[in-house]
């Protein structure tokens, strides 16, 4: 089920980006398959403020990422950055109306074998100062737990969390230390949230 849906949301995103949408061979217990590649079709195109990316055969997605930081555009989902098919890559740029702007983060999604019924566990590769992100990467996002939804889709997360990025919930916090800094202090909490923003996603 977990690859019939994952193939389905390659197929709808396929109607933007050129991808090979046969699908893999089975995967084996630890979600080996066929590696996802392609080509750009339509490098400005975006859905909702997520741009969509495939990377060719020798991993070139230059191009396509220096557009999307110039526009400001908010997400960067690269399809063929995926080791497997259930194994992506995702960037989010920082939100101009946040202290992460002009910060690149890139994100780790993987899908259980039992999705879309189960969530997607998305943890943020680059370190990053938000009460709802730990110093791990993991996520505190109500649709990545309990509030997820079968007919929810990685782009609908990827959305969310950047959503996040400008009005964090300090009142369910991963990490109580930055959530009260916030609270309490907002302007060194925008402060710090700059700074680490220079250092690690820059």
């Amino acid at each position: 089920m977990a690859l019939k849906r994952i193939n389905k949301e390659l197929t709808d995103l396929g109607r933007y980006v050129s991808l090979p949408l046969v699908p893999p061979p089975q995967p084996s217990k630890d979600h080996g398959g066929a590696k996802a590649s392609g080509v750009l079709s339509r490098p400005d195109h975006t859905i909702n403020n997520l741009t969509l990316a495939v990377k060719d055969e020798e991993g070139h997605i230059a191009d396509m990422f220096a557009d999307t930081v110039t526009h400001r555009r908010r997400a960067l989902l690269v399809l063929s950055e995926m080791t497997w098919y259930f194994h992506w890559q995702a960037t989010i740029m920082g939100p101009s109306d946040s202290p992460y702007s002009g910060g690149v983060f890139f994100l780790a999604i993987h899908f259980p074998t039992d999705y879309p019924f189960k969530p997607p566990k998305v943890n943020f590769t680059t370190r990053i100062y938000h009460p709802n992100i730990n110093s791990n990467g993991s996520i505190c996002l109500d649709i990545l737990r309990d509030q997820w939804s079968p007919a929810l889709t990685i782009s609908k997360v990827l959305l969310s969390i950047c959503s996040m990025l400008t009005d964090p919930n300090p009142d369910d916090p991963l990490v109580p230390e930055i959530a009260h800094v916030y609270k309490t202090d907002r302007s060194r909490y925008e402060a710090t949230a700059r700074e680490w923003t220079r250092k690690y996603a820059i």
